[in-house]
């Protein structure tokens, strides 16, 4: 199975000047730069030796990805993206993955990110993720063993409780709406608390992470420009859903790790203490 890192972003929120979470050196420069994935994490125990330093999320992300049964992934970067290239060519090679790159020039959605990434999936099925959020390595392989595209549906309070998330935090993430047979019929962007005072409790929600075919390429393309000014991936897969591609909403659990913000690094590093990367 193939995968697609999505780390073109800007790390606007990682870089908000009204958080006030004290970062390690490295850390804020990796916030400044917009490079959360490159974010170390953890403390000497998670090092890779070379002078003690802990590993970049990014690390993890790779490992759980690897776990899951993926061999090669694809980053979608900026055109400056060096630091990436330099570490995983260098001392962050990884041993259980390939790893190539393709470059998004203008930072314009998630949607044409992954658009960039056509050459690399070619006509191969393929998950795509964000470079800031570690799922469950169980979360990704229900989708490698899927027969077609999907995506995970979290339920609301389990997110909460698993993740330690603040209820008013995830009330802003992306619900989804599912027939009787478990397939996608809508994705609700930014859904409110209204919203999720009707839905209740068990509230589906996307947390971002897909399994998709060459289909998606052909949405990616059209969908048109969103409210935000951005050509976003959630809509696009709204678009390709009304043109008939069905995606399979698999019941998950588990925590999610999301590194958007300063004040997010304390629970990672909690979270990762002593864990092991093995990308």
């Amino acid at each position: 199975m193939k995968a697609v890192l999505l780390a073109r972003g800007l790390g606007r929120r990682m870089k908000a000047p009204t958080d006030a979470t004290r970062l390690t050196a490295r850390q804020a420069a990796a916030a400044a730069a917009g490079a959360k994935g490159m974010m170390p994490i953890g403390n000497p125990s998670t090092a890779l030796g070379a002078g003690g330093h802990p590993r970049p999320f990014l690390d993890f992300v790779l490992s759980a990805l690897a776990d899951a049964g993926c061999g090669e992934v694809c980053v979608v970067v900026a055109p400056d993206h060096s630091a990436i290239r330099e570490y995983y060519e260098g001392p962050g090679r990884p041993e259980r993955l390939r790893i190539s790159y393709r470059v998004q020039a203008i930072a314009n959605g998630t949607a044409r990110a992954v658009q960039a990434a056509q050459p690399f999936a070619g006509r191969n099925p393929f998950l795509v993720l964000n470079s800031d959020n570690l799922y469950p390595a169980s979360v990704l392989r229900s989708l490698v063993e899927l027969d077609g595209p999907g995506l995970p549906a979290y339920q609301r309070d389990s997110l909460v409780h698993d993740s330690g998330f603040p209820p008013d935090r995830v009330t802003s993430f992306a619900a989804i709406e599912v027939d009787p047979q478990g397939f996608l019929t809508r994705i609700v962007e930014k859904p409110g608390r209204e919203y999720h005072d009707a839905a209740g409790p068990s509230a589906l929600i996307s947390m971002n992470v897909w399994r998709f075919d060459e289909r998606i390429f052909d949405a990616c393309r059209e969908v048109p420009l969103s409210a935000r000014g951005e050509y976003e991936l959630p809509e696009a897969v709204g678009l390709a859903v009304t043109r008939g591609v069905r995606f399979r909403a698999v019941p998950a659990s588990g925590a999610v790790l999301d590194l958007s913000r300063p004040s997010d690094v304390t629970l990672v590093n909690a979270r990762l203490e002593g864990q092991e990367a093995r990308p």
